[in-house]
């Protein structure tokens, strides 16, 4: 009796959507402030005479009746909705945006190399991570998920139920995401492809329990050995091309009875797996960039790029050679989710009995003429982004958080100082720099921006460079800019920051249909918004890396995972911008790094004197 009373407390950990109904909703800032905290951001960004316009048209905004009347409307719309952004976030940032998923919105994550080099290791593999997933799962539709906490207040959970059974469709000028975890009759199987030819997996036996590892093992040795033509068109690239032109494919495609049917099998699926062939090999200095590129593209055409199906919210990718990790389509949710399913997936083995299983079923595409010309056209885009791509990761091994902390400084505040300076050095100026910052304390929150390119960073990295400046001079700036980036971090997760409180009265000026604020239309407000540095934290107990590609044409994406004694960061840039160069900006990231290490050091030693 005792025994049993102990195992079934411990079988009730908060019910992660419990608090859910207690989290309070998005604050809108007060405008004054955001006009002020939208100056502040421009200074170091734009110029003198630039500025002073912009002052004068924020002064008119704000004190013309125009702001007032906005304001009014977005705190109208947040008294009758959950949360006044999320809805327009979802569409102005991801289903309007007609780029590629493929590098442009979709993150990467690289897993830890694995030690096998062939079928049966990946085999394997895909087995265990399958039936950790479906564990995953077991945990988010029993709602018996831990509530993750940000400071002591607890986070919303919403995210967890947006990544799995979902997919995004396409739409020739908006896209929609689809979620059939919310249905009556969720899935229950999963698709694996191999060799560019996809299969329905069931995973749950006819009494609902999951498949073992074995049974999953099984199951995806019966899916290779009925994949093995390398020849088949590769249906899934068509999932990379810029939006409108999928939309146009994907409807001449499912005009197919076969193919619709193909295509919703796929789009229903729990989450994909992607069985990989091996690629080229590279030395061990190139491998991480490598792999970094694979999971943002495939490697292109003639590797692994068809064996996708980038609309679909969640795909783990597994190698012939050892090479792991995933590609999320980002409409649904942020990393963090994404990189709390990784660290939850602890590999485990489990014996069992075998019952035999029915085949997985392939999935049937009728190639049409003008099926083939689009795939065709996929590839040659396909081929032309990979070429365009530019991935370096720096495994930055001299040290992590433990250097920041000893000198009482936030880490996260140390990394991004460090870029800051890494492109001063190279480029002479500073750039509007983005860093994602979770809004997940307030109910279906999703991110805000913290704008790190400060007037006390650009004080900081230009005291770096400048040679009559003392050790001292420069720890105290580096101090004052490190201070100054907490607080903004601070103001952005509890919803006062910026930048979504600007797109919120901007959409609110459309959909108002009254002339666009002159604020608006501004050349700095342009400027404000071009983010050379797209920047994100994502933490995680597991070694990965994630990444993804630049917001700008001339710009640079950098993701960090600061460990305690190193960090890895995932530094991608395009090849057809001249100024920009992905190893090059890397370098510059670690001599940043380690002068900045150099200067708290030699300023501790003065203080000991």
């Amino acid at each position: 009796i005792l025994r049993f009373a102990v195992t079934s407390f411990a079988l009730i950990p908060e019910r992660s959507l419990v608090h859910q109904e207690g989290l309070p909703k998005l604050p809108v800032p007060p405008l004054k402030q955001t006009c002020e905290g939208y100056l502040a951001a421009l200074e170091p960004i734009v110029s003198a005479e630039e500025l002073d316009h912009t002052r004068q048209l924020v002064g008119e905004f704000l004190n013309g009746g125009v702001g007032e009347r906005l304001q009014k409307g977005l705190e109208r719309r947040a008294r009758k909705t959950e949360n006044w952004l999320s809805e327009w976030w979802m569409q102005s940032a991801y289903l309007d945006c007609r780029m590629p998923v493929a590098v442009y919105t979709s993150p990467g994550v690289v897993l830890p190399r694995m030690h096998f080099q062939d079928r049966q290791g990946q085999m394997r593999f895909a087995a265990k991570l399958i039936a950790g997933v479906l564990d995953f799962k077991k945990k988010i539709d029993s709602e018996t998920l831990p509530v993750e906490y940000l400071s002591g207040k607890p986070l919303c959970m919403d995210q967890y139920y947006q990544i799995l059974s979902s997919c995004r469709i396409p739409g020739p000028k908006r896209d929609t995401v689809v979620n059939y975890a919310i249905g009556k009759i969720s899935s229950t199987h999963i698709t694996v492809v191999h060799n560019f030819q996809f299969f329905v997996l069931d995973v749950y036996n006819s009494d609902g329990t999951p498949l073992t590892v074995d049974q999953l093992h099984m199951q995806l040795e019966k899916i290779w050995n009925s994949s093995l033509q390398t020849n088949k068109e590769p249906i899934g690239i068509l999932t990379s091309q810029h939006r409108n032109t999928w939309g146009k494919a994907y409807n001449n495609l499912i005009k197919d009875k076969t193919n619709k049917e193909s295509v919703r099998a796929i789009q229903k699926s729990i989450f994909t797996v992607c069985l990989d062939a091996p690629m080229p090999r590279v030395s061990d200095e190139k491998y991480q960039s490598r792999v970094a590129a694979q999971m943002l593209h495939g490697g292109g055409a003639r590797w692994n790029s068809g064996n996708r199906w980038f609309d679909k919210t969640l795909q783990f990718i597994v190698g012939e050679d050892g090479t792991c990790g995933l590609v999320y389509e980002h409409a649904p949710a942020e990393g963090p989710p994404i990189v709390f399913l990784i660290d939850y997936v602890r590999i485990e083995m489990v014996r069992s009995p075998m019952v035999p299983l029915a085949m997985p079923q392939k999935l049937r595409f009728n190639i049409t003429p003008e099926v083939k010309r689009d795939i065709e056209k996929a590839k040659q885009n396909m081929n032309i982004m990979v070429h365009d791509l530019d991935v370096k990761v720096l495994m930055f091994s001299h040290f992590g958080k433990n250097v920041p902390k000893k000198h009482q400084l936030s880490p996260d505040a140390f990394v991004q100082m460090a870029l800051q300076l890494a492109y001063y050095r190279m480029y002479d100026t500073c750039c509007s720099t983005y860093e994602s910052a979770s809004l997940r304390m307030f109910k279906y929150g999703r991110t805000d921006v913290i704008r790190v390119t400060t007037v006390d960073s650009l004080n900081f990295v230009q005291a770096m460079q400048d040679p009559a400046k003392q050790v001292g001079e420069r720890v105290l700036l580096l101090q004052k800019a490190t201070q100054t980036h907490k607080n903004n971090t601070y103001n952005a997760i509890h919803g006062q920051a910026v930048d979504r409180h600007l797109l919120g009265l901007k959409m609110l000026s459309i959909e108002d249909l009254t002339s666009m604020p002159e604020i608006f239309m501004d050349t700095s407000f342009a400027v404000a918004q071009h983010y050379n540095l797209s920047t994100s934290q994502v933490g995680s107990k597991t070694d990965c890396v994630m990444c993804f590609g630049p917001m700008v044409p001339d710009g640079y994406g950098v993701c960090y995972n600061p460990m305690e004694e190193h960090i890895n960061v995932a530094i991608t840039a395009f090849n057809s911008c001249e100024e920009t160069n992905a190893a090059r900006f890397a370098q510059a990231v670690e001599g940043a790094l380690l002068d900045m290490r150099a200067l708290l050091e030699d300023a501790a030693a003065t203080a000991q004197q």
